[in-house]
């Protein structure tokens, strides 16, 4: 009997092979149909012989190969067939031993199961039929264990970042999220030379999908263990230039870090230094999110932003921002602004390398508002060092902030700052009044003057 289903599902499979080499959407398409109008989904659940197999408690010696000839052939008719896919999720034995058998110890099985799901996830409806009939949280414990025991495999790990962005996985994954995802992770982490970097950077960009859960956000952002071995990874991938884990990683944390934690701020000072340390890393986008993460874990702490500067910071901002670039020009503006705004060494230092303000200046005319209001504060604070608002004479500042004053920018703190920083300019330095004049700009200014007292 068993000799006889292996050589019947066998027969199929190669029939339904030459079909689709020969004629491929015709015969593949005709071939489902049939499967589906004989009641092929029904025969094979009601087969006890097969249910066997598939529960892997027959003793039968060819038990694994009907087994992986199975689930090949609902592998084949369900390819590409919305129908079928429904008709199999609706098995019961099917929904029972789909997840299971991803664990099976027999390597021949678990790569078709994975091979099928695979196929199912790789469409909207396909993701919604896993979700809604199979136990995802228990699918994703296998692949999860799978990926740590196999570290050369990227197939689990694909199958999981097709649902990795489904809603509802988002929220089934809540209640198990440390065990399944956290705990594998951090162990990546922690060991990051010996980790296969690929696997690694595709487990991070999964894990991150997930989080952008909020319930699962705050669980992950809350552990010390997790930004414990995040700072051990970065540190040991500074050495070997491990781009390809650090930039999904930064990533992570930047968004992590951006829903301020306990655990957060009092792993500032050393989260700050290693991100001061990749602002000097060979790839330009690991260097862009060490400035981004940098950039919220200043305001988080008066002591990093100290030390940070201490140790140089703000000539390496100025650098990115003299190189450009519209997300490195975000964070870096903003984490200067940070440092300026409470450290007096910070707006000394800038005041001395940019001369006068030419950086700035330039970033006062940049289309983007983030960047604009932010340089427009971070300029108003280097006002604050002597000298520095008389070195502005002459150049086009005024006119720069006043169009942002006047103007009918999206975010009001655009045209606050502005206003601000040009009272502020025309009240240190007088001489600026006579560029306001010729532009006729008093009225404006009189509103800088309310906004500021």
């Amino acid at each position: 009997m068993m000799r006889k289903l292996i050589l019947m599902i066998s027969h199929r499979g190669q029939t339904q092979s030459y079909r689709k080499h020969k004629h491929r959407a015709f015969w593949l398409c005709s071939g489902q149909t049939l499967f589906r109008l004989n009641n092929g989904f029904s025969i094979i659940n009601g087969n006890i012989t097969v249910r066997s197999c598939l529960s892997q408690n027959s003793k039968d010696p060819n038990a694994v190969d009907l087994c992986r000839s199975l689930i090949k052939l609902w592998r084949v008719v369900c390819s590409g067939n919305e129908q079928n896919q429904q008709l199999l999720m609706e098995c019961s034995s099917a929904r029972q031993h789909m997840v299971q058998l991803l664990a099976s110890p027999f390597h021949e099985i678990h790569t078709e199961s994975l091979q099928l799901l695979s196929m199912f996830a790789q469409t909207q409806h396909g993701r919604e039929l896993i979700i809604h009939n199979l136990d995802s949280q228990q699918m994703a414990e296998n692949l999860m264990i799978c990926v740590c025991r196999n570290t050369s495999s990227l197939s689990p790990l694909t199958l999981l970042e097709n649902l990795a962005s489904e809603k509802k996985f988002q929220i089934q994954s809540r209640e198990n999220f440390t065990a399944i995802f956290a705990l594998p992770l951090e162990d990546l982490l922690s060991n990051t030379t010996t980790a296969d970097p690929k696997l690694l950077a595709s487990v991070i960009s999964v894990i991150g999908t997930i989080a952008q859960d909020d319930a699962i956000s705050k669980n992950l952002a809350g552990r010390k263990e997790f930004w414990r071995c995040s700072l051990q990874a970065m540190e040991q991938c500074m050495g070997c230039e491990c781009g390809n884990v650090l930039y999904p990683l930064l990533g992570l944390m930047i968004n992590l870090a951006s829903n301020p934690s306990q655990v957060v701020q009092e792993l500032a000072v050393p989260a700050s230094s290693r991100c001061l340390g990749l602002l000097s890393h060979s790839s330009g986008g690991v260097i862009t999110r060490a400035a981004g993460l940098l950039s919220v874990l200043l305001l988080l702490s008066s002591d990093a932003t100290r030390e940070a500067v201490q140790n140089g910071v703000v000539k390496k901002l100025l650098k990115m921002l003299k190189a450009g670039g519209e997300m490195s020009s975000r964070y870096s503006i903003k984490a200067l602004t940070v440092c300026t705004a409470s450290i007096p060494k910070a707006r000394e230092e800038l005041v001395k390398l940019d001369k006068r303000l030419h950086t700035l200046r330039n970033l006062l005319a940049v289309i983007d508002e983030l960047v604009v209001g932010n340089a427009a504060l971070c300029m108003g604070h280097c006002l604050e060092v002597d000298g520095a608002a008389s070195c502005l004479l002459g150049t086009d500042c005024v006119a720069l902030l006043l169009r942002h004053a006047a103007g009918d920018a999206k975010r009001a703190a655009v045209q606050q700052n502005a206003a601000i920083t040009l009272g502020k300019l025309c009240k240190i330095e007088p001489r600026h009044m006579e560029k306001l004049r010729e532009l006729h700009g008093l009225e404006i200014l009189h509103s800088c003057m309310r906004l500021i007292t």
